[in-house]
């Protein structure tokens, strides 16, 4: 059974950082494709950043130059460092593994920047 398991969502100012994590078992993590994702109330779930098992990166234009996706497949894990933040980055992210469509999903951690 494949458990995807986010954590270091929470309140911070804006201006401030966070640290996701999103730890998989029961999948081989490492030939996999791995992407954070974002939805508000009301919002479709959105694109953050993706980094396929070879290739480029890619960012939402919003985040650019402020988030860092990175995946140590040692740990089975996937990390979303966030600088930076704006009131509108409040969400709950997602971590996905092995492609929006057909892949899996974990069930999310929020995050509020607000004063």
């Amino acid at each position: 059974q494949v458990q995807l398991v986010e954590s270091g969502g929470g309140l911070v100012q804006p201006g401030g950082s966070l640290r996701l994590s999103c730890t998989a078992s029961g999948i081989n993590f490492s030939i996999y494709s791995v992407g954070w994702y974002r939805q508000t109330a009301g919002k479709q779930r959105e694109l953050v950043a993706y980094t396929p098992t070879g290739g480029s990166i890619n960012y939402a234009d919003s985040v650019k130059g402020r988030f860092t996706i990175s995946r140590d497949n040692a740990k089975n894990t996937v990390y979303l460092q966030m600088v930076s933040l704006k009131p509108e980055d409040t969400a709950v992210y997602y971590c996905n593994v092995g492609g929006s469509r057909m892949g899996y999903w974990g069930k999310g951690t929020l995050v509020t920047v607000s004063l």
